[in-house]
Parts: C-alpha cells; structure tokens; sequence
C-alpha cells in the first residue's frame, strides 16, 4: 500500500482528440520530427486544461520513447513494430525497473499521443493501434494466513511471561493486526491519542502533523483484549509521551524476533501485517470504503489497494476450498 500522495490515475483520461492550434498544426507535418511533436501535444494537454503533473508524466513517458528510437525521427517513419520493440525493451531490457502501473501508463501515453497525431490530421494512419492497451497485474503482497496469524500472537503473548517478561511485543503486534496502521502512523502514536473511555469503547486516534495530510486522520476502535497488555506495557516502561518511544529498525527487529519464535517461514512486517488486517476485514464483509477509510487511503490510492484485496480474497478463498 502505498504512502505516497494520490498518484496519476493508471489510465487518465488523455483522450486523443483535443484540437491543436493554428499555430501548432502549422508546424507539424507528417516529417516532423518526434521530438517536436512531443512538444505539441504538451503545449496542447496543458491548454486543455490538463494539471501539469499528468503533461509531465505523459510527455515524460514520449521522451523516453524518443530517446529509444531518436529524437530527430520523423513521426510517419515510426511504425507499430518499433512501439512494439520500445515496449519490450523497456520492459526485459533496459535494466531499469518498471513497475506494472508505470509501464501501463507508458503505453496510455503512446496511444494518446498517436491517436492525436492521426485525429488531428497530422498522421493519415496510427501506429499504436495495434499496441494492446494491457494492464500488467502487479505481484500481490505476502499475508499471514488465519493459523500464522495465530501463532504469531501467541509467541507475542509468550513474551509476556518469559524470563525477562516483556509487553511490547503483544502490544505491537496485536494492534498492527487489528488496526492496520502503517509503521509511520505507529512511530507517531502519542499517549494521548489513546482514549480508554471514550463513549463507544476504546480508540486509537491517528493525527498527522502535516496539513496536507490531515484528510488521513481518524478514529480506530481498540480490541478489549489489547488494553490490559497495553496497561501492563506502560507499567513495565514507563513511558510519558510516545506510544513506541523505539527507532524504526528497533520495531523492525521485534516482529522479525515474533516471527522466528513462532518458526513463520516468512518475514513477518509491518507491511505483511497491514495487509492481513486489510484482507481480514474485507473477508469478514465490511464495506470497502470502510476499509479504505480505516487504512486512510483516498479513493484513487484504493483503485490498486482494492484490486489486490480483491484477487487476495479469491486466492484465500482457493486456498482454504471455500
């Protein structure tokens, strides 16, 4: 799940036909040069009205195709085969990583950009038609199944009552499990965005300092079984201020010690933990902008966040026969 700000839609609606001016349409010719229709079609996007993100991010993506087959080559020499052989090239070969919604983005910009050229005239055919519009299915993340998440929080619990009795690992664990916080939200958790008494039950508060992040802001409710491990937590430690007074690696190493104890073949995270909390309410039946509120994502992060909860669902559901 990403922690990013709202990114560019996977498929933004660049549509091909926006006019270009007199001015733009008297300098391009179907010998023109890629590089200077690149610059058309940007002048274009952003007199449509177009934020300038999406014209960096669309002309961005025609220079990089500029680059592969040359700047200076005219726009009618480009066939289907070179997109064809940019797109593999981009993807197999060129040692750069790119990740499945960039390289959907890539070919959104493509066929955008071509259709324009043809729409407006300029080109008499379009060679990204035959370009196939695929959306590249990114890798789902790795979730604890209902008998990890077991032996998880029983280690956890052990911890409790070991030689040197240690609360921090429970309460670490059971309420990323529960809440689905992210590692940043869990390292900003101060004493007083805990209500025990609030009306409606125990509450976690997630506040953000940062203005333009306080639409991530809410309310989560607390398990009832979380508080006296809370209570004892504090006791052992002392604490005044933060919740998880630790650095990021120290809280890191935790779950990885939780994970080991319990012999879990796989790298128990914060990010694992986020994911099997989402899942877990989604297979339970909440109501999906719930579970978006509740991760504190907006609605164009939870496009991709919701797609991966959905093909989770079904891949648990196959696994367990149901």
């Amino acid at each position: 799940m990403t922690d990013g700000s709202d990114e560019l839609p996977l498929f933004s609606t660049v549509s091909g036909d926006q006019a270009p001016t007199k001015e733009t349409r008297d300098r391009l010719r179907p010998d023109s040069s890629l590089s200077a229709a690149i610059n058309a079609w940007g002048e274009t996007l952003e007199k449509t009205g177009k934020s300038i993100h999406t014209v960096k991010a669309f002309t961005a993506d025609l220079r990089l195709l500029a680059k592969y087959v040359g700047a200076g080559q005219d726009i009618n020499a480009i066939g289907t085969h070179d997109l064809k052989n940019f797109l593999d090239w981009m993807l197999n070969k060129r040692n750069v990583s790119c990740s499945p919604k960039t390289y959907a983005r890539r070919v959104t910009s493509i066929k955008a950009f071509f259709r324009w050229l043809q729409e407006t005239n300029i080109l008499l055919e379009d060679p990204a038609t035959a370009v196939p519009q695929e959306s590249v299915l990114s890798p789902l993340p790795e979730v604890l199944t209902s008998e990890e998440v077991h032996a998880v929080l029983e280690e956890a619990d052990a911890m409790r009552f070991g030689e040197k009795p240690d609360a921090r690992y429970y309460t670490l664990l059971s309420l990323l499990l529960h809440t689905g916080i992210k590692k940043s939200e869990c390292l900003s958790i101060h004493l007083n965005h805990i209500d025990l008494y609030a009306p409606d039950g125990p509450v976690l508060f997630i506040r953000y300092s940062d203005v333009r992040k306080r639409y991530r802001e809410r309310k989560l409710p607390l398990e009832t079984s979380w508080i006296s491990n809370y209570r004892e937590y504090l006791t052992q430690f002392s604490l005044r201020d933060l919740l998880f007074p630790y650095s990021p690696r120290r809280l890191e190493y935790m779950l990885e010690d939780i994970g080991k104890a319990a012999q879990l073949k796989k790298h128990l995270s914060f990010n694992m933990c986020r994911w099997t909390s989402a899942l877990k309410d989604y297979l339970a039946g909440m109501d999906k902008n719930k579970i978006r509120q509740k991760l504190g994502l907006s609605k164009i992060q939870w496009r991709e966040v919701g797609n991966k909860l959905d093909r989770l669902a079904v891949q648990a559901q196959s696994e367990t026969g149901q």
